[in-house]
């Protein structure tokens, strides 16, 4: 027996937000789990200024050189955040 539902495409690993290409849009799904303090304390900021899971993330631009900082769009709002910041943000890519 078939079913009336197109398989569902299986998801794509969550990744770094820092290996996201310049331009790429991608979903938060979650912040990197860590034992850091330091770590956690940003993390949680990120969270607080609008990193939530389920919201949409563009990288708009990489410093030069060495890709730090990242400009990346949340909503409406720019942010930049140095590679660091940005891995602890986990991402799927669109």
């Amino acid at each position: 027996m078939t079913s009336p539902h197109p398989p569902t495409p299986p998801e794509q690993p969550s990744i770094g937000l820092d290996q996201l290409a310049k331009q790429a849009s991608a979903v938060v799904v979650g912040m990197a789990s860590t034992h850091d303090e330091e770590e956690r304390g940003i993390a949680l900021r990120l969270l607080e200024i609008g990193f939530l899971p389920g919201e949409v993330v563009r990288v708009i631009a990489h410093g030069y050189p060495g890709h730090d900082p990242l400009a990346v769009r949340v909503g409406h709002t720019t942010f930049a955040l140095r590679s660091h910041e940005a891995a602890l943000v986990q991402v799927r890519p669109l």
